[in-house]
């Protein structure tokens, strides 16, 4: 059974709080907690006082992620006037009903209040005011400032291919994008099948890892790679209120990321969509109402033509489109109202363990607002699957590997052609021109490591 997460720590509870969500109405992604006790008694659940004084009191959460185990510390006093408390645990939907009269009695100088039961919510993240626990934060929290308290996953990624339609014996120049280790993910190439050796390289504007090396085709026309990586990655999940969000490298280019891209201009319709959207002062409040309109503007839909180039101005006007889509217009609002963001590539892993083909990449975005540090966003995914909307504000399963970062990429050595879109896939030069992706034959599988 999963572990219980006090509220109070709950990233996805302090996204509704401060995305301005109605509270006091029930919901199936909120919980219903019914309290029994005396008539008068105080109650303060994690700290805060409420103003029911009914025998019978109820309250609903916020909305919470369904599947994750929830708690809130009740607190009242005995006759004695000797504080108790009791954990309650729950999860989204469910009913508790937690019963406090069977331990206590109101003290006799406090004069019952014959108050109305109504119903409360209970504090916001900004408003509660959590006891002071022992610091259970794990090791690498405290060291890095990120959260990895959550799920982990360790497995192989192979990835294979074949620069193909060549004549015998002539050349291509090759670069491949690697991945590294980050605070999310240890990489280890485990197995590496090339025509030459190659060369390990690292761009100058974002610090992407590639591997370049020159091939001569074989007798079918064929330039073949492989390179297997060992993967482990971990959940990423965000404590705003304990300021728990990734720090940026000092190396890492935090200006650029308040910049346009080619595709991503920071004015013009990606800013006029959202041009009578009132964005609160705070900057992560406001990234969260980006994320929303983003969600609620655009479907993710792959027929047709022109998705996939992470055009923000194309999808302003299609309004569909896949993860490149998605991310580049919320990159675009946010960039255009200060907020640094910036751009992952990388490839999805299915949930279900085991072994088996991936079909293509996957990218995902982060901001960082005033005083914290990179938060994640996957707005995608929490389009094709809604009950994962509040979770993807701020959080990124371990379901993937992460290999570049960033826009219009010049590769090292420097390729010929012009700025890379994005680069997650081989690019390939013959005879000093850009060679056609389409004559690049491409696989990736994975297989689970116990």
């Amino acid at each position: 059974m999963k572990q219980a997460v006090a509220l109070t720590l709950c990233a996805g509870l302090a996204l509704a709080a401060l995305s301005g969500a109605t509270f006091g109405q029930s919901g199936s992604s909120k919980a219903t907690i019914v309290v029994k006790l005396p008539e008068g008694a105080p109650l303060t659940i994690d700290g805060r006082s409420y103003k029911q004084t009914g025998k019978e009191r109820t309250f609903f959460t916020p909305d919470i992620v369904p599947g994750y185990n929830y708690s809130y510390t009740l607190e009242t006093v005995n006759a004695s006037g000797k504080k108790v408390s009791r954990l309650v645990e729950f999860r989204s939907g469910a009913t508790v009903t937690v019963d406090l009269a069977e331990i206590i009695t109101v003290k006799a100088e406090q004069p019952p209040a014959a108050a109305k039961k109504q119903e409360e919510k209970p504090a916001t993240v900004a408003q509660q005011k959590p006891k002071k626990k022992k610091d259970k934060t794990p090791e690498v929290v405290k060291k890095e400032g990120t959260r990895f308290d959550g799920k982990e996953r360790t497995f192989l990624f192979t990835y294979t291919g074949a620069i193909k339609d060549l004549k015998p014996g002539q050349k291509a120049d090759v670069w491949l994008p690697v991945p590294t280790d980050t605070d999310e993910q240890q990489i280890e190439i485990v197995t590496k099948t090339l025509p030459e050796n190659g060369s390990f390289h690292t761009d100058k504007q974002y610090g992407n890892k590639m591997l370049h090396f020159t091939g001569m085709a074989n007798d079918a026309g064929k330039v073949p790679f492989e390179i297997a990586y060992r993967v482990t990655r971990k959940e990423v999940k965000t404590n705003i209120k304990a300021n728990l969000t990734l720090k940026p490298r000092p190396e890492e280019p935090v200006s650029r990321f308040l910049e346009p891209d080619k595709l991503v201009p920071i004015s013009g319709k990606p800013l006029d969509l959202i041009k009578n959207t009132k964005l609160p002062g705070d900057q992560f409040a406001a990234a969260k109402v980006l994320y929303d309109v983003v969600n609620t503007h655009m479907k993710y839909d792959k027929s047709g033509k022109g998705w996939g180039r992470g055009d923000s101005e194309w999808a302003c006007d299609s309004k569909f489109g896949n993860c490149t889509d998605f991310h580049s217009l919320f990159i675009s609002m946010a960039r255009g109202n200060k907020i640094p963001s910036k751009f992952e590539m990388g490839f999805p892993v299915p949930p279900k363990r085991g072994n088996g083909p991936i079909g293509g990449y996957h990218c995902w975005a982060w901001f960082m607002p005033e005083g914290k540090g990179w938060i994640p966003v996957d707005i995608s995914e929490a389009n094709r699957f809604p009950q994962m909307k509040d979770y993807y504000f701020g959080n990124l399963t371990e379901d993937r590997v992460q290999f570049t970062t960033g826009r219009d990429i010049n590769l090292e050595p420097r390729q010929k052609g012009p700025a890379l879109n994005f680069f997650i896939y081989p690019y390939v030069e013959v005879d000093g021109q850009p060679y056609a992706l389409e004559k690049v034959d491409r696989s990736y599988a994975y297989q689970d490591v116990k």
